[in-house]
């Protein structure tokens, strides 16, 4: 992951746009910081991938939302991609006129998480198979360059995530819609946030595909509860949990349950709040560390004196 955000790093100057590859179910989660921190004013197309998984109401939400921002552009992609790529090089020509005609090359950096789809849409693009495709996470190992129709220069890149998800709620996001690799997640944990979520966001959902005439309040109830329609049982008739944890995440991960969308923009605002306020603050503990070390350092010299 430190190398392949050097190499980014370092082409990064030399591109015309960059193309941000999205989780249209966690278009907040699914974005990488590093790509806001790098760009600096180029152009960014960012594609909600996986559309035809997400709520469509908030799929549209979220292309006016990300279009506020001045140099971005969104489109959502479903599973019929072979029909829409076009859009992807028209975007391109019309952000940077300037690179567009004879003897020009448009540069253009496409980017995205692990196991959002990335590689499946470079194959679109290029009309045949030029990068490795899989449900696991971080299938691509390194860059390539990929020459398509129009005079542009697709620049791939390895999926990565960020050293440190800071955002517990994106942790537990990511983990839901298969972005990390199951063996770093309690399967418990995550279904229990996801219950949480959909039990309010989505109780209709929830009522069909479980068959649960009336919800109950709390997610760990739901589980139970679903567990038992599901036939999740364990020795001493205790309900498998754990059991119940995967089909919902296996469920909700292959689009079983219904078209959802874990959060929506206003969730983004609010989150980025919090996440700023625990920046502050592991700053300031950091200076306070610091500035204990001085203190104990200055104490030290005026005892040998």
């Amino acid at each position: 992951m430190n190398k392949a955000r050097n190499e980014i790093k370092e082409v990064m100057p030399q591109m015309d746009v960059i193309i941000e590859v999205l989780d249209a179910r966690i278009p907040y989660s699914s974005e990488n910081p590093m790509v806001t921190a790098l760009r600096a004013d180029k152009p960014v197309i960012k594609i909600l991938n996986k559309a035809d998984l997400a709520d469509p109401v908030m799929t549209s939400a979220w292309m006016s939302y990300f279009e506020q921002e001045n140099g971005v552009k969104a489109i959502a992609f479903g599973n019929d991609k072979a029909a829409e790529v076009h859009k992807i090089n028209e975007l391109c020509k019309k952000l940077v006129p300037h690179k567009v005609g004879p003897d020009k090359q448009i540069k253009a950096m496409i980017m995205g998480i692990p196991n959002v789809g990335k590689s499946t849409l470079i194959n679109t693009l290029a009309g045949r198979i030029v990068a490795k495709t899989g449900n696991e996470p971080a299938v691509t190992k390194a860059q390539q360059r990929i020459k398509l129709e129009d005079g542009i220069m697709l620049y791939d890149t390895p999926g990565m995530l960020w050293p440190k998800v800071e955002n517990e709620n994106s942790g537990y996001r990511l983990a839901a819609t298969g972005a990390i690799r199951d063996t770093a997640i309690e399967y418990e944990d995550v279904a229990s946030y996801t219950a949480e979520y959909l039990l309010q966001s989505y109780p209709k959902l929830l009522q069909q595909r479980y068959k649960i005439d009336e919800l109950p309040e709390q997610d760990w109830q739901f589980i139970e509860l679903a567990g038992k329609k599901r036939g999740c049982i364990r020795q001493g008739n205790q309900i498998d949990t754990h059991k119940m944890s995967e089909i919902l995440i296996n469920e909700l991960r292959d689009g079983v349950i219904g078209r959802i969308t874990m959060e929506t923009p206003a969730m983004r605002d609010a989150e980025e709040l919090v996440v700023e306020q625990l920046r502050i603050d592991a700053q300031l503990k950091l200076a306070a560390k610091e500035q204990e070390k001085k203190d104990r350092r200055a104490r030290a010299r005026k005892n040998r004196r």
